[in-house]
């Protein structure tokens, strides 16, 4: 048996242990153990430690921490300041309703396109005291962060998702031959990533009341319905903070002016560890000075809001080392040889989306998936005579649904968290919206292959 077949393997019993279960980083850190037993033997405790190692150093790793981490320093902050609680207030009055609550979730979380951590991180912390308040269960705010988190960024040509798809797209010989630049050729490809599209319009009729609740999403309105519980018992441990309410008194500029430094800061510079350090910065100035809070106690907040995100660090860490191991193993070649049979000039759009979707699904890297399929997608591209703008399109498609689909990406991990509730629990509450989206999309550069073969 093939080291790629046996990476699936393991892949699968990450999926079946962690959806039965309910606990995503054992059985990721399992994975990356059996997949390091399988590559170096007797040997795998020290080559496995080598991976955590490599993983926990990466430059753009150690970038990733201190984002979440800072971050939840900053969550901390805004809680203890009763900023949240003014803001949720003011906002109440505008979101009447639950669709109203819902679409205006939708509408933020277009507008903050620039980044997609800082779409789920900034709006997650904004909304979540309005869906309580209109007993909204916190899987519906989860959904609509997510899918308006890398959809929306794949859509627009000035976030950071269309700078690394137009630089990595326009070093092939076929892309710079046709088009005068990396973003001329990522603008001519917009038009046809048919799953962000769906992704979004699929949200926008559930927040609108018009698609119906499916499977856990169901049960989660059930449950609210039924006790009044906006979060699963599972999820209490992620809101010990929310013991107060949302009821209290609080000055809502303790919560606006730092929201607005750190969403301008992101959007003007497109640097959000930057943007989150010079908000905490602005928090130390508005908040001890006029003794909202003492110095040893924004400290304390601090560090403990760190801390609080270090659930996201641990399951990032093992999902990194997952991916490490399943790349040594050779899953990526693997695959790319199971697909070549069904590989046409009119299909070659359509295996192009599956292929990245089950590796940026399986493997949870969609960036790192796509920078290592397309030097030889578009190669093949090229050698089918197949059509180069939907092909791109594809690739930008299925880096979109790995990132919303994964049950253990970053995006899907940093959306649970940022509003309290289980990962597993927001990832199968949207789970049948991403798959249909993710069907319509295969049957969709299926049709524009067959229709546009050049």
């Amino acid at each position: 048996m093939s080291n790629g077949m046996i990476a699936i393997i393991i892949i699968m019993i990450i999926i079946v242990g962690a959806i039965s279960t309910r606990r995503c980083t054992e059985f990721l850190l399992l994975g990356s153990v059996l997949g390091t037993i399988v590559l170096y033997g007797k040997d795998f405790i020290g080559e496995w430690l080598v991976i955590v190692q490599d993983v926990v150093g990466d430059p753009d790793n150690v970038w990733l921490w201190l984002v979440c981490g800072l971050f939840g320093s900053l969550i901390a902050l805004l809680q203890a300041s009763k900023g949240t609680f003014g803001f949720s207030k003011i906002i109440s009055k505008i979101c009447t309703t639950q669709k109203r609550t819902l679409f205006t979730s939708f509408i933020m979380g277009i507008m903050i396109f620039v980044d997609d951590y800082l779409n789920v991180l900034s709006i997650g912390v904004c909304m979540k005291g309005v869906f309580d308040k209109r007993k909204l269960p916190r899987e519906s705010l989860a959904f609509v962060l997510d899918s308006t988190g890398a959809p929306v960024c794949v859509l627009l040509p000035f976030s950071t998702w269309a700078v690394f798809y137009a630089s990595l797209f326009y070093e092939q010989d076929l892309i710079s031959s046709q088009f005068s630049s990396g973003m001329d050729a990522y603008l001519h490809a917009i038009p046809f990533c048919f799953y962000p599209m769906i992704a979004l319009i699929i949200v926008a009729l559930f927040a609108a009341g018009i698609f119906p609740k499916l499977g856990a999403m169901k049960k989660a309105y059930q449950r609210v319905e039924e006790t009044g519980k906006v979060y699963s018992d599972a999820s209490r441990k992620y809101n010990h903070d929310d013991r107060k309410g949302y009821e209290e008194d609080g000055n809502i500029w303790n919560f606006l002016v730092p929201m607005i430094i750190l969403v301008g800061i992101g959007v003007a510079t497109g640097d959000i560890l930057l943007a989150v350090v010079i908000s905490l910065v602005v928090c130390l100035i508005m908040y001890v000075p006029t003794k909202l809070l003492s110095m040893e106690e924004f400290f304390n907040l601090v560090v403990s809001g760190f801390g609080d995100m270090l659930s996201i660090f641990f399951m990032l860490v093992a999902a990194f080392s997952l991916e490490h191991v399943c790349s040594a193993m050779g899953l990526t070649e693997y695959l790319i040889e199971l697909a070549k049979p069904f590989l046409t000039a009119s299909l070659f759009p359509a295996v192009s989306f599956l292929l990245l979707a089950v590796l940026a699904f399986v493997t949870g890297s969609n960036w790192g998936m796509s920078a290592v399929v397309i030097p030889i997608l578009i190669p093949m591209c090229e050698a089918l005579g197949a059509n180069p703008v939907l092909t791109m399109a594809a690739i930008i498609s299925g880096g979109a649904f790995g990132s919303h689909a994964c049950f253990y990406t970053d995006a899907t991990v940093l959306a649970s968290n940022s509003v309290g509730i289980d990962n597993m629990e927001h990832a199968l509450s949207q789970m049948p919206y991403v798959m249909i989206a993710a069907s319509i999309s295969v049957v969709a550069f299926g049709i524009a292959g067959i229709a546009l073969p050049i």
